[in-house]
């Protein structure tokens, strides 16, 4: 049986590894995300600045986020760089890569309760990885939506299911909430019903996935709106649609209306 073809990072690209071995003149890393891949950091693309002493920038067991700077797989070689790393992208890659991470641990508590084969684990992870930049996102969606988010990608019902009840109980998403309140009067004999009209008109905008717009009464005819996205600004843009649709959907049904705040 042939030995499946080792991958290798692309120049240019961040990886995430561990520091294995520290020397004068480097330290030696392990690629995380490329199975028994190894790298160096020449001494010289540890930091910016003159490196007196190698050992008070890496150690060993740390985790980087490092730049390739290249690639020879046939000398089994990747030259690393930690000095040309920003911050802002050691926090991106670092984030990324900690959500595959535990995009990967749901698969697997998925699998081990449908006591699945190794195959169709890998099946299934193909089929999420073709499908989303980071596979941590099917499952923030799924969270939100849904056993659908699977089920539109062919995965069986099975899978869709448990996959769905894992990440439920693996993932908290944090929204951003923000509320506004509307008066809304109608004087018609139907006036109770064209206010309902407008609140459930109001609830039809157009919202990003994951936004959800709640209405309470405060007391006819004060009506509280609330709503919750994963961003404040996506929040507050819906809260201003949804408040607007009840002022014209009341006007055009006879009655009126003001924003309180």
């Amino acid at each position: 049986m042939s030995t499946p073809p080792v991958e290798y990072p692309e120049v240019g690209d961040l990886v995430v590894a561990s520091v294995t071995r520290v020397v004068d003149y480097g330290a030696y890393v392990k690629l995380d995300e490329y199975d028994g891949v190894e790298g160096l950091i020449h001494i010289s693309e540890i930091a910016s600045t003159y490196v007196k002493n190698i050992r008070a920038h890496v150690r060993e067991g740390q985790k980087l986020v490092l730049k390739v700077l290249r690639v020879n797989p046939q000398r089994f070689q990747v030259d690393l760089s930690l000095r040309r790393v920003t911050g802002r992208e050691k926090s991106d890659k670092m984030l990324d890569w900690k959500k595959v991470k535990k995009a990967d641990s749901i698969i697997k508590g998925a699998a081990e309760r449908l006591k699945a084969t190794n195959e169709d684990v890998e099946k299934i992870k193909n089929v999420i990885y073709e499908k989303f930049d980071n596979p941590f996102d099917a499952f923030e969606a799924a969270v939100d939506d849904g056993e659908e988010t699977f089920t539109k990608l062919q995965i069986g019902e099975d899978w869709a299911k448990v996959l769905t009840e894992v990440a439920r109980t693996r993932i908290r998403l944090e929204k951003a909430k923000v509320t506004g309140t509307v008066e809304l009067s109608c004087t018609k004999t139907a006036g109770v019903e064209a206010i309902r009209e407008a609140l459930k008109d109001a609830k039809k905008v157009k919202k990003s996935r994951g936004t959800t717009i709640k209405i309470y009464t405060l007391g006819s005819p004060k009506y509280r709106f609330e709503v919750r996205s994963k961003e404040v600004t996506d929040a507050q843009a819906t809260l201003n649609l949804a408040m607007e649709q009840a002022l014209n959907a009341i006007k055009e049904l006879g009655g009126g209306g003001r924003k309180l705040g």
